[in-house]
């Protein structure tokens, strides 16, 4: 079920010495799976307005997580690999060519450790997107967004709620 921008353009937040209405949308890309909170509604900041469907995001932060773990070893591997190479280079037993490919190996395995790291805060921090929180106390002005329908966080998101503070 595909929406429009404007039609998704719903909820706005208010502040409550004056009204200015602020427009709150998600980061990310999903299916509206509920919306917590109805126009004219008050709220305080941190509660939960609207959550997506976080079944993909969730499965990404287990893949992220699973490749951290398995690149973790390997370049726990290629750090022991190092260490014996070093052992040998310094002894004479092994030529330069063997302990800099050894050091090459390290260098790559280190790399993807530290990439899968960084891929593994931006899969957390795509399923915290995928939940809409109150950004500061008010009240909701307008619930443009239902159950079912398609956000997309492409271009410009479409509005989801706005406030009144």
């Amino acid at each position: 079920m595909r929406t429009t921008a404007l039609a998704l353009s719903m909820m706005c937040i208010v502040p409550l010495a004056f009204a200015v209405d602020v427009p709150l949308t998600t980061p990310v890309s999903g299916v509206v799976k509920s919306v917590l909170v109805s126009q004219g509604q008050s709220v305080k900041k941190g509660q939960i307005l609207l959550s997506l469907d976080d079944t993909i995001y969730q499965a990404r932060v287990v893949e992220a997580e699973a490749a951290l773990s398995r690149l973790k070893e390997e370049a726990a591997e290629a750090d022991r690999d190092l260490k014996r190479a070093k052992e040998l280079y310094d002894r004479a037993v092994s030529s330069t060519t063997e302990y800099e490919q050894a050091q090459l190996r390290y260098a790559r395995a280190d790399g993807l450790y530290r990439e899968a790291q960084a891929k593994l805060t931006i899969a957390r921090k795509n399923l915290e997107y995928s939940t809409l929180r109150a950004p500061f106390n008010a009240t909701v002005s307008k619930r443009l967004a239902e159950p079912g329908m398609v956000v997309t966080s492409e271009f410009q998101p479409a509005t989801l709620i706005i406030l009144s503070k």
